[in-house]
This record gives structure tokens, C-alpha cells and sequence, in this order.
């Protein structure tokens, strides 16, 4: 059996085994092409800060990758860049997401949160992806860019297309990117027009001005900025939701000391974090890997979910547990490449999760069948059917 298969409904199961066998495997990645797979948390934190495992895909050797296809546009983004380059554009927009400015942030994230769960109603039904975990993160995240209202909904549609592709609509994705570079090239001409108090008419003033961003970075930027900060959070958010209803005493001793919110957010990273796989990567030089030799321009699929149930560095890694220490995980990455975002994802669903549990003294699993989105760039749910109420009965 090749490998990567289980990995959607049972990764940690496949992983466990990997793990066992030996730290790097050979096998075909989401887009079918071969590739090296490490799975210890050892090798997979030194692989995450090392130089020579670069993201830019020219350093590919010819014909071993066949990735997602983007245009320039989209494509000249932070996850497709090495230093300098890297360096230079995380810079211009890392004081939008440091922890000082998120930390302002939190008064309206709350507020979006709190309306979401108004909507709801005292007591019922729900799936709580669609009324909840997507859209707090696609409304602080287009807030924060200046994305209008009108426009939310279709990026959803979006991002679910490419993150999860479905087989029967073949065509889906391509057109979804082709829907995105059209959106984008309108949105840049409008805040062009009409700047305004926001992250993306920030962005296009340091291209204008400055001339410190080319067009495509801009645009890409931009790209990534909406892409990563809705797809991430919404799986964490749903992710965290679940396995606290599926652990009823992680849920009972939170709900006791909702001070601890802080440290459960990590131990859901690290528990049941959105990334199977990071990033792949191509190394610059034959390389060494776990002991495995490694040639150059290969694609090396790094996964920090493997790395968190490593036993040698989490003990009874499977068990989720909010007391745990779980500073460490490399659910956000590590190194330069450690995630832009993750202050705001953590605010969020710390948020997230407040606002749910002190709205909601009654909240359960409405269908014991979970059914996970089929896609390996993203883990995350389908649907999170659950019964609600303001009152224990």
C-alpha cells in the first residue's frame, strides 16, 4: 500500500507506523509525483529552519514536481520564496500581524463572534462550520484587508476548491483561479481609486511609493494573506470544537478553568493541527535526511502532524490533553518560514472558543459520523452537525 493512502480519515494510525519503520519514506505526493516523507519530530523541526531545503520551485529538477499551477500573479507569494526575497516582503507586513496589533484586534474579533452566535438562536441544530468556524476567520480576515461584504461567500467557494478539490468537477479549481486573479486585479484597481484605512491599501501604497513590492508580489501577497488566514483558522477552530466533544473531560476542565484557554489552543495545534504536510521543498544539494540520502531538486514533503504525536518528543502523544505543555509543536512551522499569521490564528480561536463555551452550557455532537474534508493541504472538516443550548436542562 502506497503510504499516503489512510492518511485522510486515519493519519495518525499511518503516521505511527511510518514513524516506526524509519524516519524518511518514498512515496507519491497529493499531486502524484514522487516524494520523501519525513515524519519525526527531530528531523522534521531541523528540516523546517534548513537553507538548503528551498521552497522555491526552480530549484526543482526537471520533471519530479507537478504542483498546483498558479499564475505569476498568485504565484509570487511567501510560500513559494527563499531569503533574501522572503525576508524583504515578510518585513513590510509583519507589523500587521505582531502580537500588539492583534491584541487590538480582539475587542471586534469577539464582537463578530458574538453576532455569529446571536444568529444561532437559544437553543437547536447547527453545523457549526458553516454558521461559525467559517465565517468568523473569512470576516477578520477581509476586515483586516478591506475586503468588501459582497465578495466573502464567492472566496469560500474559492478556497474550497482548491484546497479540496472534488473529482467530479474537474475544472473546478482552474476556475476558481482564474475567479481569484480576476477578484484580486479589480480589488487592487478599486483601492487604488478609493484607499482607505486597511492592510491592502497599506500594501499598495509601499508598492506605489516605495517600489518596494513588484505587481505580481503584491497581488500574491495579498493572495496568501486572504487564502492563509480564512483556510487555516476555520480547520482549527473546527478541529479544536471536535475534539473537545469528543473528549468530554478536556471539555468539563476547560469549561472549570476557562483561564487556560492560551495553552489548550496550543495542545489543539499540536493534537490536531490544520497541516498534514507542510510546504514541500526541493533541496539545493544532495542532502541527508534522517539518516536517508536525499538528491537534489527531489521533493522532501515535510509533516509537523507526524512530528506531534512523536512520542520521543511528546509523551502519550495520542491522548489530547489541555494541561500539557505543548510549546514546541510544528503545527505554525519553524524557522524563517514560521506561520506570519499565527498570533492572529491564535486570538482567534481562543476567541473562538470562549464565545462558544460560555454562550452554550449544552453543546454536543449531533452525528458521531465525522466525515473529513478529502484533501491533504488542508485537514479539516466537512461538516461539525451539533445540538446547542443557552440552558442545562
Amino acid at each position: 500500500m502506497d503510504p499516503a493512502d489512510g492518511l485522510i480519515d486515519h493519519p495518525y494510525d499511518v503516521y505511527r507506523r511510518l514513524r516506526e519503520v524509519a524516519p524518511v519514506h518514498r512515496i507519491a505526493g497529493p499531486d502524484g509525483s514522487p516524494a520523501w516523507l519525513v515524519t519525526r519530530y527531530g528531523d522534521v523541526r531541523e528540516a523546517l529552519a534548513d537553507p538548503r531545503l528551498s521552497l522555491d520551485k526552480r530549484h526543482a529538477a526537471p520533471g519530479t514536481y507537478r504542483g498546483l499551477a498558479l499564475p505569476p500573479a498568485l504565484d509570487a507569494n511567501l510560500l513559494n520564496m527563499d531569503p533574501p526575497d522572503h525576508t524583504r516582503i515578510r518585513r513590510l507586513v509583519g507589523r500587521a500581524f505582531t502580537t500588539r496589533r492583534v491584541d487590538q484586534l480582539r475587542t471586534p474579533i469577539r464582537q463578530t463572534a458574538d453576532r455569529l452566535l446571536d444568529a444561532l438562536g437559544p437553543h437547536g441544530t447547527t453545523d457549526l462550520i458553516a454558521s461559525y468556524a467559517a465565517p468568523l476567520p473569512i470576516t477578520v480576515i477581509c476586515d483586516l484587508l478591506g475586503v468588501p461584504d459582497r465578495h466573502r461567500r464567492d472566496f469560500r467557494e474559492w478556497t474550497d476548491a482548491l484546497v479540496a478539490p472534488d473529482p467530479a468537477r474537474p475544472q473546478a479549481a482552474k476556475s476558481s483561479v482564474v475567479a481569484m486573479l480576476g477578484f484580486f486585479t479589480r480589488l487592487l484597481a478599486d483601492k487604488r481609486k478609493e484607499p482607505a484605512d486597511d492592510l491592502l491599501s497599506d500594501l499598495i501604497a509601499v508598492r506605489d511609493e516605495g517600489d518596494r513590492l513588484s505587481e505580481d508580489e503584491l497581488m500574491s501577497l495579498a493572495f496568501l494573506i486572504l487564502f492563509a488566514g480564512y483556510e487555516n483558522t476555520v480547520q482549527l477552530i473546527g478541529n479544536a470544537v471536535l475534539a473537545l466533544l469528543q473528549h468530554p473531560e478536556q471539555l468539563a476542565a476547560l469549561r472549570e478553568d476557562p483561564a487556560r484557554i492560551a495553552a489548550a489552543v496550543e495542545e489543539f495545534h499540536r493534537f490536531e493541527g490544520p497541516a498534514l504536510l507542510a510546504i514541500r521543498r526541493f533541496p539545493t544539494e544532495d542532502m541527508t535526511i534522517g539518516g536517508v540520502p536525499v538528491p537534489a531538486g527531489e521533493t522532501v514533503l515535510l509533516s509537523p502532524a507526524a512530528a506531534n504525536r512523536d512520542p520521543a518528543r511528546f509523551p502519550d502523544p495520542d491522548r489530547l490533553d489541555l494541561s500539557r505543555d505543548a510549546s514546541g509543536h510544528l503545527a505554525l512551522g519553524h524557522g524563517v518560514h514560521h506561520c506570519l499569521g499565527a498570533p492572529l490564528a491564535r486570538a482567534e480561536t481562543e476567541i473562538a472558543l470562549t464565545a462558544l463555551l460560555e454562550r452554550f452550557p449544552e453543546l454536543a455532537l449531533q452525528d458521531e459520523a465525522i466525515r473529513w474534508r478529502r484533501s491533504l493541504r488542508a485537514r479539516g472538516l466537512l461538516a461539525l452537525p451539533v445540538t446547542y443550548s443557552e440552558k442545562i436542562s
